[in-house]
């Protein structure tokens, strides 16, 4: 499996008995989704490597207590503690109107209300406080707020984001 195909879960954060138990944190808003998995992908040596689940349950709200097949002490336990846990992107849930997830709209026309197409989505930097679309105008990077007063619709259908912007935002970089 390729990490392209897949999408960030969560990590092995700690190990829970002397059985090899791990706790894993699941980076989601709707960890009940991912109660009842019966494999995970695990990053390792920067590959994907499948690790199937003999039991689970919630621990906390945001940790799943994992017990592994073939992980049965806390030497094994401890070689995959801190590692990414990933799924296939095909194990995502389909969202509807103006949610989405962030890989689905890269490739996706931008267009302001006011000011119609001006650009691409090339990528989404989450790394700050406040995500940001990266969009492409010819030469111009042009960084706009995901915010959700400024979102009207996601257009799937003809791969689109319109937004209504604030005046100048835009025009600041052009």
């Amino acid at each position: 499996m390729r990490k392209e195909d897949c999408f960030y879960l969560g990590k092995i954060a700690k190990k829970f008995s002397f059985k090899g138990e791990v706790l894993i944190y699941l980076d989601t808003d709707e960890p009940e989704l991912y109660e009842n998995m019966e494999s995970v992908f695990v990053e390792y040596n920067k590959n994907l490597v499948p690790f199937f689940i003999e039991n689970s349950s919630f621990h906390k709200n945001d940790f799943l207590r994992v017990k592994f097949e073939d992980v049965d002490n806390e030497a094994e336990a401890d070689a995959i503690l801190n590692h990414e846990i990933y799924l296939p992107v095909s194990m995502l849930p389909k969202l509807e109107g103006n949610k989405f997830y962030f890989h689905e709209v890269i490739g996706f026309e931008i267009e302001d209300k006011r000011l119609g197409i001006f650009g691409k989505i090339v990528s989404i930097n989450d790394s700050s406080a406040q995500p940001l679309f990266e969009v492409i105008n010819g030469n111009v990077e042009i960084l706009v707020p995901m915010i959700d007063q400024f979102l009207v619709k996601i257009d799937r259908e003809n791969k689109k984001v319109i937004m209504d912007l604030p005046e100048g935002l835009v025009e600041m970089y052009l």
